[in-house]
């Protein structure tokens, strides 16, 4: 069933709060696949990102995977999978201008260290107070033990209001 971003939307003001006399708070939106009252964990949510770099990775190639994919980052393993960092623009681009050569440079010369992760059962709220934080805009989620994908800002926005990523490819799930 192709729900338009316009239904939603149509669906959403005659819910809303604003066109009642009697307050009403309104977090989800009812639509079928959706749990009752949202998306309560991260392995609930479809996430869209899925990149996932090796530390040995050449840092050209992950600048171009970065930007065709339109993904801000991603997660860094090492050779036996284990979560060893998260590169970013931000750290290409620090690179870059530090004049240095991404051909020269791999995913691990280049990556944060920092190895900020959560797991499918961690809850979205718990996600979203984590990416609020640390400011970040992405959040790898680990899956028995191992890095497995990330799941953004956009992710959590569009699960809390219980909406799946039909929404965005206007088809269904």
């Amino acid at each position: 069933m192709k729900v338009s971003a316009a239904a939603l939307l149509d669906q959403a003001e005659e819910l809303s709060p604003f066109n009642t006399v009697e307050e009403v708070v309104m977090t989800t939106l009812a639509r079928a696949g959706v749990p009752v009252g949202g998306f309560k964990t991260v392995g609930q949510i479809r996430a869209t990102n899925d990149l996932v770099f090796r530390h040995n990775q050449n840092a050209m190639g992950v600048a171009v995977e970065l930007l065709t994919s339109h993904t801000p980052g991603a997660p860094v393993v090492d050779g036996s999978g284990e979560f060893v960092g998260f590169v970013s623009e931000f750290d290409l681009l620090r690179a870059l201008d530090a004049k240095k050569d991404l051909n020269q440079l791999t995913a691990g010369d280049v990556m944060a260290k920092d190895r900020i992760a959560v797991t499918t059962e961690t809850s979205v709220d718990e996600a979203v107070k984590i990416m609020e934080e640390k400011r970040l805009l992405n959040l790898p989620v680990k899956v028995n033990g191992k890095v497995a994908y990330s799941i953004t800002r956009h992710d959590l926005l569009r699960a809390w209001i219980g909406l799946g990523v039909d929404i965005e490819t206007n088809s269904t799930p």
